[in-house]
């Protein structure tokens, strides 16, 4: 079992897919029944014994720190209209350390520079917890498959979630290529065809980092290279370093929200499950 207390959670970005609502309210903040969507990530954290959240933000975003602070006028409010049974829910969570990094929005971009933003502020030895903001996955006995992968992970090692889908929905992801032989993790094929998908086992996106790994992470944001940079990249070079990566199958269900389809079916989930 890793022993893993900070998590870095991106969230920058235009969130282009989803516009013309992301205009005025950011991608990680679009609802999911009665929270945004980037709050199923927060809560999975905590239940994986993650105190320190480190978002990554937007320069000038204001939205996450407003979600994520005690608004003392809406509490008074509350108490005034003896509806002190709803403070819970105004609150923000307890036990955890909320800290914003900021992302210029218009340098350079991909999974890979968020994470790397954050490095500076991560002791050496350190492991962390790398989760995307705008997906999640979902557990209707209320389990939190980042605790799984935290779980699952040695001490000082690496690791990541994947999720199965059909087959004829592999182009749309990263597709995580296995060894023939030991069945370990060899590397991740970007959106690869259906014939030449290696697996219908998926990255989504939720990972452990050692310390080693994070400076991999950072060193490969300071190249120059055109286009973006995945975090997948200096992940797959590890491994042909012969580092380990393990691979934890997640038991929930995967709710891509970053497109309306997948964000609308998470709403019927989470609304149906919660009558």
């Amino acid at each position: 079992m890793a022993t893993v207390t900070k998590a870095i959670i991106p969230v920058a970005g235009w969130g282009t897919r989803r516009l013309p609502i992301t205009k005025a309210i950011e991608k990680c903040m679009l609802p999911v029944g009665n929270r945004p969507i980037v709050d199923y990530v927060v809560r999975d954290c905590i239940k994986a014994g993650i105190s320190d959240i480190i978002f990554v933000v937007n320069k000038g975003s204001t939205q996450l720190q407003q979600y994520y602070t005690d608004n003392q006028a809406l509490n008074d409010y509350l108490i005034e209209v003896q509806k002190q049974d709803m403070l819970d829910l105004a609150h923000p969570p307890r036990n955890v350390a909320f800290h914003f990094v900021e992302q210029n929005s218009n340098g350079k971009y991909g999974t890979t520079i968020p994470v790397a933003l954050v490095v500076p502020h991560i002791k050496k030895g350190e492991s962390v917890l790398v989760a995307m903001g705008d997906d999640f996955v979902y557990n209707a006995d209320g389990s939190s498959d980042l605790a799984n992968l935290v779980h699952a992970v040695p001490e000082g090692g690496c690791g990541m979630l994947s999720s199965t889908v059909p087959q004829d929905q592999v182009s749309r992801y990263g597709v995580i290529d296995f060894d023939e032989e030991t069945g370990g993790f060899l590397r991740i094929v970007e959106k690869p065809s259906v014939e030449q998908a290696p697996s219908n086992q998926i990255n989504i996106s939720k990972y452990v980092f050692n310390y080693d790994m994070l400076v991999r992470i950072a060193n490969h944001a300071q190249l120059e290279i055109s286009g973006e940079y995945q975090i997948t990249d200096p992940i797959s070079q590890a491994v042909l370093d012969n580092v380990v990566v393990t691979v934890v199958p997640s038991k929930g269900e995967f709710l891509d929200c970053g497109n309306v389809h997948g964000w609308l079916h998470a709403n019927n989930l989470i609304v149906e499950h919660q009558r």
